[in-house]
């Protein structure tokens, strides 16, 4: 299944609330290339009371509700609608990345059906699922690195072929 449809609305709905958010995760890691999947969209961003405010905008554009699934321990909010087979998870702090103004620096702009999205570095989603460390990151992490390496030998071609359909990897 192609997901550019239900990302594209995101990445709609966030400029229009003007939320700025990265991608991260098995998504991005799609977006560049990588032969992996995912089944949610992963995004940190600046937690702040305006911020907070724009996301929930977000979700009503969106026509879903947000919910706080692991609160009080974690500050992630996750965007729902399961009528669209819409989640996605805004998170201001993730594991391997000091802050979101690194990650926005080094991130690369992508267009998803004629929206700007902010796509974390291939190295940035490598260490974030190295240093959290779980058995499901640990598990893509050789295929992250092949693909990453791929890349730096200019064997860049089948990904450009992918993120131009992929959006995010989101199922296959």
């Amino acid at each position: 299944m192609d997901a550019t449809p239900l990302l594209a609305r995101i990445v709609a709905a966030l400029r229009a609330q003007g939320l700025e958010a990265v991608l991260i995760g098995n998504a991005a890691a799609a977006i560049h290339g990588a032969p992996v999947t995912t089944l949610d969209f992963d995004f940190m961003f600046r937690d702040t009371p305006t911020n907070l405010a724009k996301l929930k905008r977000v979700a009503a554009e969106l026509e879903a509700m947000i919910l706080r699934p692991y609160y009080p321990v974690s500050k992630l909010y996750r965007v729902v609608d399961d009528a669209a087979g819409l989640q996605a998870d805004f998170m201001p702090v993730i594991h391997g990345v000091r802050s979101f103004e690194g990650l926005r620096r080094r991130a690369t702009e992508r267009s998803i059906a004629g929206s700007t999205l902010l796509v974390a570095s291939l190295d940035d989603v490598i260490a974030s699922k190295e240093a959290a460390g779980r058995d499901r990151d640990r598990a893509v992490l050789a295929v992250l690195k092949r693909t990453r390496a791929l890349l730096a030998a200019g064997g860049g071609s089948a990904s450009a072929d992918r993120r131009g359909r992929s959006g995010g990897g989101r199922r296959s």
